[in-house]
């Protein structure tokens, strides 16, 4: 029998590349719907204030416009659309598929009050712009009683 010098630093070493094995299987890995969508699929979004509109700009490289629907339900803004998977099988070889592909949805919670007839929406080489007009600001009305003004707020 063998006498093994023990080393506690090899054993955090160990511990981790186990764990970052298992990262990378968990985030490279498809999802359990087994379609080949990935997690990090889901498009990145900037919510932009100017002036009297919300502006939203959504990165949709290789959709067209007939890809994505946009829907306004009470205050919740929706995109959602679906990537088409570009490869094909192959009976030899190895390859590697890193471009999300599959069905995707984002929503997005408003203020209370926007105008639905006046959200509109443009798509320009790959990026999704949505452009939302800020609620109007409620403002007290004046009831007069008599020969006095009351303010109530509404």
């Amino acid at each position: 029998m063998s006498i093994v010098r023990w080393e506690p630093l090899r054993e955090f070493s160990t511990l981790q590349n186990e764990m970052n094995r298992l990262f990378n299987t968990v985030f490279d890995a498809p999802s359990p719907g087994g379609n080949g969508t990935l997690r990090r699929g889901m498009p990145a979004m900037d919510l932009v204030e100017s002036g009297d509109h919300f502006v939203l700009r959504a990165d949709l490289p290789g959709l067209s416009e007939e890809d994505v629907k946009i829907e306004l339900e009470d205050q919740t803004l929706t995109i959602s659309g679906e990537r088409k998977a570009e490869h094909e099988t192959r009976e030899e070889g190895y390859y590697r598929v890193e471009r999300a592909f599959g069905a995707f949805s984002r929503s997005l919670q408003l203020p209370k009050g926007i105008d639905p007839e006046g959200v509109t929406a443009r798509f320009d080489r790959g990026v999704l712009e949505v452009s939302i007009p800020k609620p109007e600001e409620r403002k007290p009305r004046r009831i007069t009683i008599g020969d006095q003004a009351k303010t109530i707020e509404a």
